[in-house]
Formats: structure tokens, sequence, C-alpha cells
């Protein structure tokens, strides 16, 4: 696992600055079908979040694919995080996902590897690992059992997925792909991938916008605040992560 030295002085995405919420949307949306493009349109494992900001990727994704006569029925799609609530709860991220995104592009059943949020929390970190495994054993081979691609959003308080900064010590103790948290949000019962996932993917964008997050943000990349969001960048040093903020007065100091 990663040590929990403290985080470098200055943490350096590359930032896509945006002018505002359908702007940074349709950003997040492209980088996803570059990336799937890039890798050959094949076998590609996509991570989603909540927020905000889901529905409006979700339909920028729908769109841009058929604009772009890109199908996506070689995605597998995972969750970053999941509240507990059942599938159809209007606090399900999957719910989100479903409506806006998964339906509109017919994707296999077989395709979807949702957190269940219904479940008792240990049987449903349990089918998320397991799942996770088979997964990885099938994908293995020269690309590597890790996700193509993670969208994060982040948080006043700078949580990411629902890691948050009060959980932050056991969080990086835990090697477990997913786990179960209690987070300071309702519903406060949460499954959250966890940070091994999101140091190894091969991408990671994270998306920023909105009244709130500036002084977090730039106190992350400066090295200023140890959150979760510096956590996952600084244990992404050197790999594809990309953040995308309508936040003019968020820069690399």
């Amino acid at each position: 696992m990663k040590p929990t030295s403290d985080i470098p002085d200055v943490l350096d995405p590359w930032i896509i600055l945006c002018r505002d919420d359908r702007h940074a949307a349709g950003e997040t949306a492209r980088l996803v079908l570059d990336a799937f493009v890039r890798d050959g349109e094949r076998d590609f494992g996509l991570a989603l979040s909540g927020g905000r900001m889901a529905s409006g990727v979700f339909r920028e994704l729908v769109r841009q694919s058929q604009e772009r006569k890109t199908p996506l029925d070689v995605v597998d799609f995972f969750w970053a995080d999941e509240r507990c609530v059942p599938p159809s709860h209007e606090d399900s991220n999957y719910r989100v996902a479903r409506q806006g995104l998964l339906d509109p592009l017919g994707v296999d059943a077989g395709r979807v590897h949702r957190l269940g949020g219904e479940l008792p929390t240990e049987r449903a970190v349990t089918l998320a690992n397991e799942q996770w495994r088979r997964w990885s054993e099938r994908r293995g081979g020269g690309r590597g059992a890790i996700l193509d691609m993670v969208l994060l959003g982040v948080g006043e308080d700078g949580h990411i997925a629902s890691l948050f900064p009060v959980n932050l010590p056991a969080d990086l103790e835990s090697a477990s792909p997913f786990r179960a948290v209690i987070g300071p949000k309702p519903p406060p019962q949460r499954l959250t991938m966890g940070y091994r996932l999101l140091w190894e993917a091969r991408r990671v964008v994270v998306t920023a916008t909105g009244a709130g997050k500036e002084a977090v943000l730039r106190a992350s990349l400066a090295g200023r605040e140890d959150t979760p969001l510096a956590r996952v960048l600084s244990g992404r040093m050197g790999k594809e992560t990309v953040l995308i903020t309508d936040l003019p007065g968020v820069r690399v100091p």
C-alpha cells in the first residue's frame, strides 16, 4: 500500500478550465471517448460517480457517443461509490446512471457491475470485491487488471468517491478494492472504491465545478492540506490525471 508520508509540496495534474457546468460535462465526456478510441474501442473498464455533475456528464456521453458513431457496448461500468440505498432510490448513484446513460446506450446487463447498496454492508462489500476479482482475472493479460478510467467529483471538504477526510487514516490503511464506510453526509452508510484502485487506474478525471470548492482545490494542489483529493493526486504522480474545473482561481502553484 501507499505510505502515509506527507504529500508533495506541489501536485501537478493536467488542468482544463471550463466556462460552466455544461462545458465541463462536455469535456469530461470527450476525454472518456478519446481514451476509448485511443485504446482501440475494445474491452474498457470505466468507473462512474454520482453527485451534481453526473447527469450532465451522462447526457454528454450519450450525445457524443451517438454523434461520433462510437458505441460503448464493450465498456464495463463500475461505480466509484454508492449510497446504501435500493437501486431505485432517488439517492442511488446507480439509478442516475441507469436512467441517464445505461438505458439510453442499451448497455448489456453483463457489463454493469453496480454496488449493492440495498444489501447488508458486509455482504455488499464481499460481492463487490468478488465481482472485481472475477473481472480482473478476465482482463489480466497484457492490459492488466486495472480500470482504464475513473470519473470522480470532489466535495467542498476535498472528499472524492466516499473517501472522506474524517476517515483518512483507516481508508489509507485498507488494501481492499471496495469497502464500507460511514461518512459525514447523508445517507451516512456508503460503499466506496479504495485508494489502491484509484492510484492504479490508467486514467482519472476529477470534475470540480461550483462555488465553495476553490479553497480546498488550491490547498490540495499546493500540498497545504491533506485531503482525499490530495492523496489521490499524490498517489498518481506520473500517471494520466486530469482536473476539469470552472473555477478560474485554481492553478498549479
